[in-house]
């Protein structure tokens, strides 16, 4: 490992100046080895920030979701199950998927809880119920 380091050290080196009198073509800069290391530092860099990263904070979630299974949860396995888990072991999970319809899935194929949106315009359940009994009201006004 050392000599790898040691290597690639040298070979950042500016190259050599041949003698003034010696016929060459032209001569090397000293910068293209540094902006060369650079341009790998940036790409390592690069890789690291949107390739590496994400995808370990994305599997440090999924360990996280997968240690917090409890019993009750609705969730969805990765082949669209879905399913109330009914007892969790350190390996497995049973779910619910009917009545009296059990299965076994491992943790890993757990792709998570089960959110259940609601609809955009729905309202609070008071509100709604009041809306409702009021707009009953009126129209009973009407007939009369």
């Amino acid at each position: 490992m050392l000599l790898a380091i040691l290597d690639f050290l040298i070979w950042l080196q500016p190259a050599a100046t041949p003698a003034a009198g010696a016929s060459g073509g032209g001569s090397a800069s000293p910068m293209g080895c540094g902006m060369n290391a650079a341009m790998m530092l940036g790409i390592l860099a690069i890789t690291y920030f949107f390739l590496l990263r994400p995808d370990a904070q994305k599997r440090r979630e999924t360990d996280d979701m997968l240690k917090n299974l409890k019993v009750g949860m609705k969730v969805r396995t990765t082949g669209g199950i879905l399913g109330e888990i009914v007892r969790v072991t350190d390996r497995d999970v049973t779910l619910a998927i009917a009545e009296k319809v059990r299965i076994n899935v491992l943790r890993e194929n757990i792709k998570g809880p089960e959110v259940l949106e609601t609809p955009k315009d729905a309202k609070e359940p008071g509100t709604a119920s009041a809306a409702a009994s009021s707009s009953a009201t009126a129209s009973n006004d009407d007939k009369k």
